[in-house]
């Protein structure tokens, strides 16, 4: 992690200003490289709904190190198995610049997410020698900036994370929320139908909730067709996860497939 160079993706949600991100599931730092190479200002390991572990999220970190439209390359974040103490503080000493948290769903569970996060006063956080501050070499300067400049995400995926957004905001160290648009439709007995009336007023009440707060709403956009990310983007959602790498892998190839079948039928 550069210690000279403040994290730019905070600075955006900081500023209100939208930041586009993306979604990895691969665990592999080719994918990393390939993904920060594109100009996303952040990608986000998915340690929760796939096999990666800490190496894997180092590995690819490392990959898009100087990759990306910053001179730190695209941010690296993780998206945490849970949490818990030791998995965020783990992610982050291997040089992520933020974490988002899962099922978060109320204000002390918000308050451990960002306890795990930072050293103290503001946490619990332990400190040793490691990949974030240069294995030791820098370890006075990144003790004065990490807790400044690491982001807190954390995830309103239930319905009882909505009904509870307002006390979630209020935590010192919460950056702001990201909804899981799936887990949430889940958790409102209609999975899949994201364009339910019950998920509208959901998305509604964050956003007013972030709003009032003055802290970033996130949400990943699946289905990132142009239509969906002109209304999320019009609604005040300025964190957004785009796509993910799994999905970008199936459309090319089908894509390239297709185009093979038709040049084939214009012989």
């Amino acid at each position: 992690m550069s210690l000279t160079t403040i994290n730019p993706v905070k600075q955006k949600l900081l500023k209100g200003e939208v930041s586009f991100g993306s979604w990895m599931q691969i665990g592999h730092p080719v994918v990393a490289e390939i993904l920060a190479q594109v100009g996303f200002d952040w990608i986000a390991l998915d340690m929760e709904h796939s096999d990666m572990g800490v190496r894997d999220f180092t590995d690819a970190a490392r990959g898009m190190h100087g990759r990306g439209p910053s001179p730190l390359g695209t941010i690296p974040l993780a998206r945490v198995r849970e949490n818990d103490t030791l998995a965020i503080r783990q992610v982050l000493d291997s040089g992520a610049w933020g974490v988002i948290v899962p099922l978060v769903n109320s204000a002390d569970e918000a308050r451990r997410a960002v306890q795990a996060a930072k050293f103290p006063p503001e946490g619990i956080r332990g400190t040793a020698f490691f990949r974030g501050n240069d294995y030791g070499l820098s370890f006075t300067e990144y003790m004065a900036h990490a807790n400044r400049e690491s982001i807190v995400m954390v995830m309103i995926e239930t319905k009882e994370s909505v009904e509870s957004i307002d006390d979630i905001l209020r935590v010192e160290g919460v950056d702001g929320v990201f909804i899981g648009p799936y887990d949430l439709s889940l958790s409102y007995g209609i999975p899949g139908r994201l364009a339910d009336p019950l998920m509208t007023r959901a998305r509604k009440k964050v956003l007013e909730a972030c709003r009032n707060a003055q802290k970033a709403a996130g949400i990943h956009v699946v289905q990132s067709d142009k239509a969906s990310l002109r209304t999320t983007i019009q609604e005040g959602f300025t964190f957004i996860g785009l796509s993910m790498d799994t999905l970008f892998l199936d459309r090319a190839a089908r894509e390239t497939l297709q185009n093979a079948k038709h040049a084939l039928e214009d012989r």
